[in-house]
C-alpha cells in the first residue's frame, strides 16, 4: 500500500469517565460494543486491521467484498465490526468468527453477515486528515457515508447533551454499552487516550465459588475470584470473574479465603469441574478456549458461602462482559439471595433506530 497513512495504525483511545463532560466543543455517539478496525483501501488492495495491528481479513471475507465495491479507491477509515441478530447486537457471535479453519469463518459470514459502523476518517485520496479537527473529518465522513449502503453504517453523533443522554439510556437493551463524547477541534491522535467515553455500571451480590492465583505468585497472591449466581432451577451458574485488586489485597485474600477452601469440594456445585481439571486438565465455565491465548485457567474452589458485590457494565448470555469490580464482602447477605433476579433487565431498543443512512 502507498496511503499517506499507511498500515499498521493504533487506534485513537478514549479515557472512561463517570458522566458527559461538561461544557461545549464536544460531538457525542453512542458507544458500539464489536470489534474496533481500521479498515485501509488503496485500489485493489483491502486490509481490516484490529485494534491491536492483526489482519481479519480472512475473519470477515463478506466484508473484504463489500468495502472493496463500496468505498473510494484510497481510504482509511476507523470504525467497528458488529454483527446484529434479535433486534440486538451479539458480540458472542462476533467472537465466533475468530476460528482458525477458514471454512468455518466463510460458513459463519454467510449465517451471520457482520457490519461495519464507521466514526472516523483517517485519510482519503493523497490527503493525511489526522491533523484535521474532528468536526473537519466528521464532515467528510459524513459526505463520503451518504454513497454508502448496508452493511455499512455512519454511527450517529449529535452535540445535544440531551440527546447523548437519551441515547446512554435507550440503545443499551440493544447491546451498546454507553456514549463517547469527542473534542470536536481534536486531531486523530494514535494510541493515544484523548476521548472519554462514559459506560454503563451497576452493582450485583454473587456467590464467591473459587478464585484463581496471581500469574505472579502462586501460593502466594490472589489473582481474580470466580463469580456465581443461582438460576431459577437453584444451579449456581458461574458468570465471570472480578479482579482488579492491589498486592496488598492479593496477599490478604489470601488468608482472607483459607477457612473457605477446607472440604470446598465436598458438597461444591461446580465439583464435577473440579474433578475434571485435576485428572485431565478440563473445562469449566470461563476455562481455556481459543481467546485465553494460553493463560492458566486453573482454579481453586471455594465453599460458596461468600458474598461479594461487585460493580458491571454489561451482562450477556448471562455472564458478565467484562471482568467484574470488587466493592466489598457482604457478611449481611445469603449466598442463596444472589440470583439472577437481582439484575436490572433493560428492553432491547430497535437498532433501526441507529442502522440508519444520514441526511
Amino acid at each position: 500500500m502507498n496511503l499517506p497513512v499507511n498500515p499498521p495504525v493504533l487506534p485513537m483511545l478514549a479515557k472512561r469517565v463517570s458522566a458527559l463532560p461538561d461544557g461545549e466543543g464536544f460531538l457525542f455517539e453512542p458507544k458500539w460494543d464489536g470489534f474496533r478496525t481500521l479498515v485501509f483501501r488503496d485500489g485493489a488492495e483491502l486490509f481490516i486491521q484490529s485494534r491491536d495491528e492483526k489482519p481479519l481479513n480472512r475473519y470477515f471475507p463478506e466484508l473484504v467484498v463489500t468495502l472493496t465495491r463500496a468505498l473510494p479507491e484510497r481510504v482509511v477509515l476507523d470504525g467497528e465490526i458488529v454483527i446484529e441478530q434479535g433486534g440486538a447486537l451479539d458480540f458472542d457471535a462476533l467472537q465466533m468468527r475468530l476460528h482458525p479453519a477458514a471454512s468455518r469463518a466463510k460458513l459463519l459470514s454467510e449465517q451471520t453477515p457482520a457490519s461495519v459502523v464507521f466514526f472516523d476518517i483517517l485519510c482519503e485520496g493523497d490527503e493525511d486528515l489526522r491533523v484535521a479537527p474532528f468536526s473537519a473529518r466528521r464532515a467528510r465522513l459524513e459526505a463520503l457515508a451518504g454513497k454508502l449502503a448496508p452493511p455499512l453504517y455512519l454511527t450517529p453523533a449529535t452535540t445535544d447533551r440531551a440527546l447523548a443522554s437519551d441515547w446512554f439510556k435507550r440503545f443499551e437493551g440493544a447491546g451498546l454499552d454507553g456514549v463517547m463524547a469527542k473534542p470536536v477541534n481534536g486531531t486523530y491522535e494514535p494510541n493515544q487516550r484523548v476521548m472519554f467515553k462514559v459506560k454503563h455500571e451497576r452493582d450485583c451480590d454473587c456467590v464467591v465459588a473459587g478464585f484463581r492465583w496471581h500469574k505472579q505468585g502462586k501460593g502466594t497472591l490472589v489473582g481474580s475470584l470466580l463469580l456465581g449466581l443461582f438460576d431459577e432451577s437453584g444451579a449456581l451458574q458461574h458468570v465471570g470473574v472480578c479482579a482488579s485488586f492491589t498486592n496488598q489485597k492479593r496477599r490478604e485474600l489470601v488468608e482472607f479465603l483459607a477457612p473457605y477452601r477446607e472440604n470446598a469440594l465436598d458438597e461444591h456445585p461446580w465439583k464435577s469441574w473440579a474433578e475434571l481439571q485435576n485428572e485431565f486438565g478440563g473445562r469449566m465455565p470461563g476455562a481455556q478456549s481459543r481467546w485465553s491465548q494460553g493463560k492458566d485457567m486453573s482454579w481453586e474452589p471455594l465453599r460458596p458461602e461468600l458474598v461479594v458485590e461487585v460493580a458491571y457494565d454489561h451482562m450477556q448470555s448471562g455472564r458478565f462482559r467484562h471482568t467484574a469490580q470488587f466493592r466489598r464482602f457482604r457478611s449481611d447477605k445469603l449466598p442463596a439471595a444472589c440470583t439472577f433476579e437481582q439484575l436490572e433487565v433493560v428492553p432491547p431498543e430497535e437498532l433501526s433506530r441507529i442502522f440508519q443512512r444520514s441526511g
